[in-house]
């Protein structure tokens, strides 16, 4: 089983969304990465073991560690911010 940890800056961006469709659409992103991981495109560089989903306009950015089984959703941020 999987274990699911929220960093407080994720979870400070989540309560600011107002708009249902986006919050809605944010909310089957988090299942569908929980149910397999591997889903987002793996990040380079920096950001290299991390992996995000792309959620328009936003993006999902989380980090997986296989050995643990644990799955840490970093920051939910706009395309154009990055």
């Amino acid at each position: 089983m999987v274990t699911v940890a929220y960093h407080p800056h994720f979870e400070k961006t989540i309560r600011k969304i107002s708009d249902a469709r986006v919050r809605e659409h944010v909310k089957q992103q988090i299942i569908k990465v929980i149910e397999n991981p591997s889903t987002g495109k793996p990040m380079r560089y920096c950001r290299k073991q991390t992996r995000e989903v792309y959620i328009p306009p936003f993006r999902l950015s989380y980090w997986y560690d296989k050995r643990q089984d644990t799955i840490v959703f970093l920051a939910l941020y706009h395309k154009d911010e990055q």
